[in-house]
């Protein structure tokens, strides 16, 4: 009779085992999920916030500027965060099909790094197919250290074939915190 504890014993432990060994595999799974999820989305281009215009690859060789008109392009910057955003120019005036660097500049306000997108948008809407960015920062999540100040280039132009009764667009960006990826202060 006194081996059976003993055997209810030696069981209880390899269970115990077997327990702890399948929760640290979830713990491991769960913490690998995040990062395998990113690269399967980006592999495969789905949940994507701004994509990169697969035509501006081609547009290196187009030469094609129309100097018979002028668009005056408004810059706007919005801040849904802990920081300052804003474009370092308030407007550019462009011809269609010219090439065009502007800057925004941000200012992390925080002791504590911040991951950030930011989304465009364009006024009149009907604008936006005509807007190509060749390079943005939209493009992709940015990471703020404490109190970094960063200038963030987009480069574009307006393709020939945007409407004659189009003269002013306005791009506008918001840029805000990514939920949960709040880290603490160092």
């Amino acid at each position: 009779m006194a081996s059976e504890p003993s055997g209810r014993l030696t069981l209880n432990r390899k269970m115990l085992g077997k327990l702890l060994v399948i929760a640290v595999l979830m713990f491991g799974f769960g913490y690998a999920l995040v990062p395998v999820y990113k690269q399967m989305c980006e592999v495969l281009g789905i949940n994507v916030l701004t994509q990169q215009d697969e035509g501006v690859v081609k547009y290196d060789k187009n030469t094609q500027v129309d100097t018979t008109r002028s668009i005056v392009v408004e810059l706007d910057g919005n801040a849904q965060g802990p920081w300052r955003f804003r474009p370092t120019t308030r407007s550019v005036t462009v011809h269609p099909g010219e090439l065009t660097t502007v800057v925004y500049e941000v200012v992390n306000t925080q002791a504590r790094e911040v991951q950030a997108q930011a989304l465009p948008s364009y006024a009149p809407q009907s604008a936006t197919p005509f807007f190509k960015k060749v390079e943005c920062f939209c493009f992709k999540q940015q990471t703020l250290g404490p109190n970094e100040a960063r200038q963030m280039p987009v480069v574009f132009y307006l393709d020939p074939a945007l409407p004659r009764e189009v003269k002013t667009i306005t791009l506008s960006y918001t840029f805000f915190e990514i939920a949960g990826t709040q880290t603490a202060a160092r």
